[in-house]
């Protein structure tokens, strides 16, 4: 069993959720972990807003999802996951720091999109993209360099 079939299935009943009817898909773990982080620090100044939903699920569904349908259905379990969590480490350890630097380089700027959606990076949210940088092994200047990606790029540089 994949650890977060095991972290779902023990939240679940030490909080008295229903249990997880089925298994992740191959990759979807990581999806699902990635996501939960993008949610996480789209809520971090207390609102979750339309601008910050409709940039969410454009980056999803251009990188985790195929359709619209599928990119809402991550973006559900994954604020679901997030509010059970609650713990940066834990979801960065599910994705896996040893990956692929440009696959980090892009997750840490969509997580500069998420936190600038609303036209403003608000203190908590930058702290948070901040700390999500370092999880994935960046040091300041390279935290700093995906900010630019994220604003200059939009959805299609980030897929």
């Amino acid at each position: 069993m994949a650890l977060l079939s095991r972290l779902l299935a023990y939240a679940s009943s030490a909080f008295g959720l229903p249990a997880p009817t089925e298994a992740l898909p191959d990759g979807d773990e990581a999806h699902l972990a990635a996501t939960a982080l993008l949610v996480h620090i789209a809520r971090a100044d207390g609102v979750l807003d339309a601008a910050e939903t409709e940039r969410l699920a454009r980056l999803v569904r251009g990188r985790y999802a195929d359709s619209d349908a599928a990119a809402r259905d991550l973006i559900a379990r994954a604020a679901a996951f997030d509010a059970q969590t609650r713990d940066l480490t834990s979801l960065v350890e599910l994705i896996g720091e040893d990956g692929a630097p440009e696959q980090r380089e892009k997750l840490l700027a969509m997580a500069w999109a998420v936190a600038g959606a609303d036209g403003a990076v608000h203190e908590f949210e930058e702290a948070l993209v901040w700390r999500l940088g370092k999880l994935l092994g960046f040091d300041e200047a390279g935290i700093q360099a995906a900010r630019p990606l994220a604003q200059s790029g939009g959805a299609a540089a980030l897929a």
